[in-house]
C-alpha cells in the first residue's frame, strides 16, 4: 500500500489548491505546509476508502482535522 500523497514538485514548490488556500486563510496559526499536508492526506484517505474526493468533502474533513490540531495545542503560559 503506498504512503499518503504529497503534492510536492520540489523542496520550495508546493501545489496550493483552492481548498488549501481557503483553509490556510481560516487557520492562520497553523503553518501553510501543515494545511497542505492535511488536505493531501485527507484526499488520499478518501480515495483509499473509495469515497469520491470532491473539494467539499476534502475541505470538510480537513477542517475537522485542523480544528483538532488547533484545539489540542496547550494554552499559553501566564506571566507571573
Amino acid at each position: 500500500m503506498p504512503a499518503l500523497a504529497i503534492h510536492a514538485a520540489g523542496a520550495a514548490t508546493m501545489t496550493h489548491e483552492p481548498v488549501s488556500t481557503r483553509l490556510a486563510a481560516e487557520f492562520l496559526t497553523v503553518p501553510l505546509d501543515t494545511v497542505d499536508r492535511c488536505v493531501a492526506d485527507v484526499r488520499a484517505c478518501t480515495e483509499h476508502l473509495g469515497v469520491e474526493a470532491t473539494p467539499e468533502v476534502v475541505e470538510r474533513v480537513a477542517r475537522e482535522h485542523l480544528l483538532a490540531i488547533v484545539n489540542s495545542a496547550p494554552p499559553p503560559r501566564a506571566f507571573r
